[in-house]
């Protein structure tokens, strides 16, 4: 008797596997960060969606690049998270969606207003130099100090919008360190064997995970500082939102300084962090118009 016919399990499509190349959860994170900062300070429908296509196509492109300059070192330590290493897509393939990519967010933010435009223009070209070559040195986590720090002046001052206030670029920029630590402490010893050796590593497990989380408590404190302080602060419902927030995110915190002294480098550091940066948003939303100089 024959063997029953087991349908072939079907292969992912290039699309897909160009998203998962693409880094998807920093990628949607950061542009859910920046579509909330935009319709927090009340830019109109067309402006929010202008800097969510500008943002996310940065984004990708950024992600896109990582693995596409990465594709050997990925294959030699046998990545399977990542399809180029798999052989599932080319690199060649994802090389050519990382320029597409690139050319739209260059395209969407000429139509963003001179400041905005010129803040995204740097913040991809700093997602670009750190895929390039800065995240091999100890200078690694300038890009991520200056994209992050620049992302809400590109979601406030789009469509000739003001100024961000001093404490939202400062969120950006130690949020960034907290990204870009905690990131790449599972792949520490990856990294060893291929000759990877930014400002992480050369922290070691241990000081780059406290410094990651430290920064997650140092950005609850400014963004809470924010909506606190100043002309016009924060009250009743609001205000017991913002307090909560930043409880949330010390203690998520907590947790992951916990996990660093104590166990392995995980991605569930990564999902911490991803967690906080939620927090931080619907703390960011409710700021709304404090967002401003």
């Amino acid at each position: 008797m024959d063997a029953p016919h087991r349908p072939r399990a079907s292969r992912p499509s290039t699309l897909r596997l160009l998203f998962a190349s693409s880094h998807p959860g920093p990628t949607v994170t950061v542009t859910v960060l920046a579509t909330v900062i935009a319709v927090a300070v009340g830019h109109p429908l067309g402006t929010v969606l202008l800097v969510a296509l500008a943002v996310v196509a940065g984004q990708l492109s950024i992600g896109l690049a990582n693995d596409w300059i990465d594709a050997d070192r990925d294959r030699a330590v046998g990545r399977s998270d990542k399809p180029v290493a798999r052989g599932l897509v080319a690199a060649s393939t994802v090389r050519t969606a990382a320029f597409v990519t690139a050319a739209v967010a260059v395209l969407a933010s000429v139509f963003l207003g001179p400041v905005a435009a010129v803040a995204h223009l740097v913040l991809v070209a700093a997602g670009w130099a750190y895929d390039a070559g800065l995240k091999r040195t100890a200078w690694s986590v300038a890009p991520f100090l200056v994209a992050f720090g620049l992302l809400p002046v590109v979601a406030v001052a789009a469509g000739g919008g003001a100024w961000p206030a001093w404490w939202a670029v400062a969120t950006g920029a130690v949020f960034g360190i907290a990204i870009h630590c905690t990131n790449v402490l599972p792949d520490l010893l990856d990294d060893a064997a291929t000759g990877v050796r930014g400002f992480p590593h050369r922290l070691g497990l241990r000081g780059a995970g406290v410094l990651a989380f430290g920064s997650l408590v140092v950005a609850a404190g400014l963004v809470l500082g924010g909506q606190l302080a100043g002309a016009d602060p924060a009250r009743g419902g609001a205000a017991v939102l913002a307090v909560v927030g930043a409880l949330v995110v010390v203690v998520l915190a907590v947790v992951g300084i916990r996990f660093v002294l104590v166990g392995r480098p995980t991605r569930a550091l990564f999902r911490l962090v991803i967690a906080s940066s939620l927090v931080l948003v619907v703390e960011l939303g409710v700021a709304g118009a404090r967002l401003v100089a």
